[in-house]
C-alpha cells in the first residue's frame, strides 16, 4: 500500500485546507528515519520556493534520493527554471494555442494558473492538461502574449501559499481530484497490500474490456488484497503511486498507452502490457518475420515495399488469388483488404501505401471461425471461437457509423485441438510472458497463427463464458505473484 505525503515549509501554511495527518513540514521530512523504506511513498512538494538550492528544490532532490516519487521532480524544476530549457518542449503548442484562443481578444498579457493540470476556466483546460503532462507540478503559472499570434512567454512553478480564497478553493478541489489518498483520514477504509492502476478510455468505441468486465477485475483484485483503481490518460503523473499497471485501453506505439507502459516499467512496476510486448504485437511486420524465423506455423506472407518492382507478378505466382493485404498496425479487422484480381490488388496497394511504407500480403485462409487463445505467463488462460460476420470474411465488419461482429463460442482450453494450442504457445514464447490473444486458423488438423495481440479482449459474457469470475481472479493472481516477487 502506498502512502502520500504533502510537504510544506510550515504547517501553518496548510491552515486554509482540510486537516490531514499526511501533511508534514520540510523539517520533518528531513528526518529520513521516520519513513518506511518498504512502502511506496509519494511526495507532493508544496514548499514556498522552488529555485535552485532553496527548500523546495532540496525537498524534491531528497525525495528522489530516497526513492520517493515526487511532484514536481528535480528535472521539472530545472526545466522551468530556465526559459531555454522549457521552450525546447513548447514547439508543438503553437497551433493548439491558436485554436484554444480563437475567440479570445488579443491582449498584451494573459495569466493562466493551472492546478494539477486543470483550471476553473473551461477555455484553458486543454492547455493546462497538456502542459501538466510535460511539466507536472502543483501550481503552474502560464504567461501568454499576443504578438501576431498567441505565444507562451513564461512558465513558472509557484507556491499555493499566496493564493486568494477563490484560488485556494480551486487548488484544493484539484488536489482532491488529483490524489484520492489525501482526504481519506476522514473515514476508515480497508487496507490493501498493493495498489493496481487499470488504464481505460471511457470514450473508446471498442475497448478491450467492457464495463462489467472491469468491475469483475476490481472485485477479483480486492478479494486478493489488491486495490484496483480505474485511471485515464490524465492520471499519467499519478502513475508512481501504484505498484502495478494493467492497460485496458487499445494500445499503439504513437499513443499514451505506450508512454504509460514505458513509465511504469521505468518505475519498477509490474505492467501488462509491457513496452516490449506492445512494440512487438502492434506491428505485423515484426510478427511475420518472427513466425518465419521461429518456424511458427502461419499462412504464407510477403513483405511489400512501394518501390519494389515486379512484386504484383510475384504475389500472383506465389500466393495467387484471393489474397489479403494488411497495414502493419491495423486492429479489429481494420486496415485489411481482400483482393480477388490484379485490378483490386493494384488499387488496394496504391491506397494502403499512403498509410504505411511497408505492407503485408498473406495467402487467404477461409474458415468459419478463428480460434482466439488467451495466454498469460506462457500458459493458456481461455479459448474462444470467433465466427465470421454473416456474408463477410472477417470477424468484424466496419460500416458507416457502426461495427458488426460475428458470433462466438467459449470453450475450456482442454477442448481446444492440441495443435492449435501448440501453435499459439510457439507464437507467444519469443515475445514475452505477458497477456496475449493469439488468433489461429485451423485447417486439416493444423493450427496456423494469424497474429498475436497484446491487450486482448476480456469481456463480460464472452471470454469469461466458461470460467466466469475465476478468469478475473486468475489474472489478478498473476499480478499478485509478480508484485510479491518484486517485493521479495
Amino acid at each position: 500500500m502506498s502512502q502520500t505525503l504533502i510537504v510544506v515549509d510550515d504547517l501553518k501554511d496548510w491552515a486554509p485546507f482540510y486537516p490531514s495527518e499526511q501533511v508534514i513540514s520540510f523539517e520533518t521530512y528531513l528526518d529520513s528515519t521516520q519513513f518506511s523504506e518498504t512502502r511506496r511513498t509519494r511526495v507532493i512538494n508544496l514548499c514556498n520556493r522552488y529555485r535552485y538550492l532553496a527548500d523546495g528544490y532540496y525537498c524534491s532532490l531528497l525525495a528522489e534520493a530516497r526513492g520517493h516519487h515526487v511532484i514536481p521532480s528535480v528535472q521539472v524544476l530545472n526545466d522551468l527554471g530556465k526559459r531555454a530549457l522549457y521552450e525546447l518542449q513548447l514547439g508543438e503548442f503553437a497551433d493548439s494555442l491558436e485554436s484554444s484562443f480563437a475567440g479570445h481578444a488579443p491582449s498584451d498579457l494573459l495569466l493562466v494558473r493551472s492546478y494539477f493540470g486543470t483550471t476553473p476556466e473551461p477555455a484553458y483546460r486543454d492547455l493546462a492538461r497538456r502542459l501538466f503532462e510535460l511539466f507536472p507540478c502543483p501550481v503552474l503559472e502560464i504567461e501568454l502574449r499576443y504578438r501576431r499570434r498567441w505565444q507562451i512567454v513564461s512558465l513558472r512553478a509557484v507556491s499555493p501559499r499566496g493564493l486568494d480564497d477563490s484560488a485556494q478553493t480551486a487548488f484544493a478541489d484539484a488536489l482532491d481530484h488529483f490524489s484520492r489518498q489525501i482526504w481519506r483520514v476522514a473515514r476508515k477504509r480497508r487496507r490493501y497490500r498493493y495498489d493496481l492502476a487499470m488504464l481505460v478510455d471511457p470514450g473508446e468505441s471498442l475497448p478491450p474490456s467492457n464495463r462489467s468486465a472491469l468491475k469483475s477485475f476490481i472485485r477479483a483484485g480486492r478479494g486478493l488484497g489488491i486495490d484496483v483503481e480505474l485511471i485515464t490518460r490524465r492520471d499519467y503523473p499519478r502513475l508512481p503511486e501504484f505498484d502495478a499497471l494493467f492497460i485496458r485501453e487499445t494500445t499503439a506505439i504513437d499513443h499514451s498507452t505506450y508512454r504509460f507502459a514505458r513509465k511504469a516499467e521505468a518505475e519498477g512496476m509490474v505492467v501488462i502490457d509491457d513496452p516490449a510486448s506492445i512494440l512487438r504485437c502492434t506491428n505485423k511486420v515484426y510478427l511475420a518475420d518472427l513466425f518465419r524465423t521461429r518456424r511458427v506455423p502461419a499462412p504464407r506472407t510477403h513483405l511489400l515495399h512501394g518501390d519494389s518492382p515486379g512484386q504484383v507478378k510475384r504475389l500472383e505466382e506465389e500466393l495467387g488469388y484471393p489474397l489479403v493485404i494488411k497495414i502493419p498496425d491495423g486492429s479489429f479487422s481494420r486496415g485489411m483488404v481482400k483482393v480477388q484480381d490484379r485490378k483490386e490488388l493494384q488499387t488496394s496497394l496504391k491506397e494502403l501505401f499512403r498509410k504505411s511504407a511497408l505492407l503485408l500480403a498473406q495467402e487467404f485462409f477461409y474458415t468459419d471461425f478463428d480460434w482466439r487463445i488467451g495466454i498469460f505467463n506462457n500458459r493458456p488462460l481461455y479459448a474462444c471461437r470467433y465466427y465470421m460476420v454473416k456474408n463477410h470474411w472477417q470477424i468484424y465488419r466496419h460500416g458507416k457509423g457502426r461495427v458488426a461482429s460475428g458470433d462466438f463460442a467459449t470453450l475450456p482450453t482442454f477442448e481446444v485441438p492440441r495443435d492449435v494450442l501448440r501453435s499459439a504457445l510457439a507464437a507467444t514464447q519469443p515475445i514475452g510472458d505477458g497477456l496475449y490473444g493469439v488468433d489461429v486458423k485451423e485447417r486439416d488438423g493444423r493450427g496456423y497463427v494469424i497474429e498475436v495481440n497484446d491487450n486482448p479482449n476480456i469481456d463480460r459474457g464472452v471470454e469469461d463464458r466458461y470460467l466466469g469470475e475465476e478468469l478475473y481472479r486468475l489474472v489478478m493472481m498473476e499480478f499478485l505473484r509478480r508484485m510479491e516477487e518484486l517485493k521479495a
